[in-house]
């Protein structure tokens, strides 16, 4: 499972470095295929290759011609690429989402469960004032038992 939060750095070249505790899981449970992309732009969503086929799986299931399964892959098509982590640990992140997300410097990489969130430090502190956790959040969760 992946939790938590590590800093990183994007560097001269577009890399992200994922953070040890992220890289053992990565390898040791998937491996180092991965699947860059995004729904907004906003941010990068890093899955691992196993992960993403069963959501395009899932996909396979739905009609074609299904509005919000043409958005989506509208979306994560546009921003998504295929890659793979080096001997370092490193994962180019493809121009077009690098740019959408400001992906440069200092960047946080959020566990989320079965994928990763990386974002640029300011905008992830920026959202978090702007979409604050409230009551009915709580409510919601609680019918999940969390």
């Amino acid at each position: 499972m992946l939790r938590g939060n590590s800093p990183a750095r994007i560097d001269d070249k577009g890399r992200l470095k994922v953070p040890n505790t992220f890289r053992s899981l990565l390898e040791g449970k998937y491996g180092r295929e991965l699947f860059l992309t995004s729904l907004s732009g906003e941010s990068v969503r890093v899955y691992p290759m196993p992960v993403w086929l069963e959501i395009e799986q899932r996909l396979g299931e739905m009609p074609s011609t299904h509005p919000s399964k043409l958005r989506f892959l509208d979306r994560v098509n546009y921003f998504g690429q295929a890659a793979e982590l080096d001997a370092q640990g490193r994962v180019l992140i493809p121009v077009r989402l690098r740019d959408a997300a400001t992906m440069t410097g200092d960047v946080d990489v959020l566990g989320q469960v079965t994928y990763l969130d990386v974002w640029n430090h300011d905008r992830f502190l920026t959202k978090m004032q702007r979409e604050p956790y409230t009551d009915d959040d709580a409510r919601a969760l609680s019918e999940f038992g969390i």
